[in-house]
């Protein structure tokens, strides 16, 4: 989703991280060749309130229901809501706007970390190192690490970021470094274990985000598609 249509520049040298990874891991090289720009954009710094808000209605929904409900939900409060205003909203409207349950109670947790100050503000948060980051917003109800880490990558554009649970990172990771057998789909056991991948991605630091944002590529790649957004999932 984009705020007011306005995209921010990355925080770091695209151009520096991929002289980098070229120069540290061959194959991946070969796949920065194959895929070409690096063309992530960063949304125009929504707060991490609303980014989470974002995240939570779309959790474990294909990307048309998530974005009906979202809609709908905003069109309740025209625009995004404030905390307080969650808060104060009890739950019928937003279970007529789609809303389970288990997400308002999530969306009131959010709400409450946010003005208790567990949440912080888009400009503490611009300060902070990733893994306190993920440490305070992983204590909202519904809020994993990877969620965090999407946010770090998309909505931060943190560059050394590494989602190793992730499933098309995973997936890219095996077209691209391993011996896979011809004309048969990929299995759940060719995928790579974490501590595989991270060790891998050793070489990678400190651009780990590029080369995953690039491993994404190699399944659209496999798939014949054209390079586009992120895997959607959810947290582990």
């Amino acid at each position: 989703m984009i705020h007011n249509g306005k995209q921010r520049k990355l925080p770091f040298d695209a151009t520096e991280a991929l002289r980098h990874l070229r120069a540290s891991d061959a194959k991946l090289g070969a796949l920065i060749d194959r895929v070409g720009e690096f063309r992530l954009r960063l949304d125009a710094a929504p707060s991490p309130f609303e980014s989470l808000l974002e995240s939570i209605l779309y959790q474990q929904l294909h990307g048309k229901a998530a974005a009906t409900i979202h809609r709908r939900v905003r069109e309740y409060f025209h625009g995004d809501p404030t905390p307080k205003q969650l808060l104060d909203t009890p739950d019928e409207p937003l279970r007529a706007a789609g809303v389970s349950g288990n997400k308002i109670k999530a969306m009131r947790d959010l709400a409450a970390k946010t003005i208790d100050g567990t949440v912080p503000s888009h400009k503490a948060i611009l300060k902070m190192p990733d893994a306190d980051i993920v440490e305070r917003l992983t204590e909202v109800r519904g809020i994993g690490p990877w969620t965090v880490e999407m946010l770090l990558i998309f909505r931060l554009g943190r560059p050394d970021v590494l989602p190793v649970t992730d499933y098309g990172v995973r997936k890219g990771f095996a077209l691209t470094f391993q011996r896979l057998p011809k004309n048969r789909p990929l299995e759940a056991s060719d995928l790579p274990k974490a501590d595989v991948l991270f060790r891998r991605a050793q070489k990678w630091r400190p651009f780990r985000s590029v080369a995953s944002w690039y491993l994404w590529r190699a399944c659209d790649l496999a798939k014949g598609t054209e390079p586009a957004g992120r895997a959607v999932e959810k947290d582990k």
